[in-house]
């Protein structure tokens, strides 16, 4: 499982496999996009800028934004999913598809000290212009054939993450092996250390 910074008792997670999903990772287990601060790391750990982009502007209207674009992808994710209905995206098609209007952020690369290549941003970017790469993201996951049909919620009890699965045979069941599989492999071990013992677990 791939994390970022910590924001409060939980870390963020990229480790869904798109931008799109692990910003709809952001509100499990609790809400992590709880301050600007937390919102400017997990900008950031996305790869959305790179690591050493200052967000100065980033505030409580950069939040309201990026936790309604995250309600609207959770929408149209969750009714691809369920599959089910004549209209089943409603107006979070309508409002992805206009939130990912506008130009992404410019990246340029320049010479680092040793020579090498690094990407910065060509300006520091504006709250619109990082919601249109995630909605961008969602639109062409969703549009993408292959991609979409690896979509998969997370197989672990009471866990809403939505990741795309690309393992080998598309057979991956949770969102985290160490995290949602390991908290199954001990569920299973402990009914059957009960069934041995004959005590029934609480």
């Amino acid at each position: 499982m791939t994390l970022g910074a910590a924001t409060g008792r939980y870390e963020l997670r990229f480790d869904t496999g798109r931008v799109c999903l692990d910003l709809l990772a952001t509100a499990h287990p609790v809400e992590r996009l709880d301050s600007p601060a937390a919102l400017r790391a997990w900008i950031t750990g996305s790869g959305l800028v790179p690591r050493a982009t200052q967000l100065p502007a980033a505030d409580a209207s950069w939040l309201h934004g990026f936790r309604e674009l995250r309600a609207q992808v959770g929408r149209l994710v969750h009714a691809w999913l369920g599959g089910d209905g004549r209209d089943p995206y409603g107006p979070a098609l309508a409002r992805v598809n206009d939130l990912a209007r506008p130009a992404p952020p410019v990246p340029r690369a320049v010479p680092a000290e040793d020579g090498t290549l690094v990407r910065e941003l060509a300006a520091p970017p504006e709250c619109a212009a990082l919601l249109a790469a995630v909605a961008r993201d969602a639109i062409a996951l969703l549009t993408d054939p292959d991609a979409r049909t690896g979509l998969r919620q997370c197989a672990g009890d009471n866990c809403p993450v939505v990741y795309v699965d690309t393992s080998r045979g598309r057979r991956r069941r949770w969102c985290s092996s160490e995290l949602c599989g390991n908290r199954e492999r001990v569920a299973r071990h402990r009914r059957r250390s009960a069934l041995t013992s004959g005590v029934l677990p609480e």
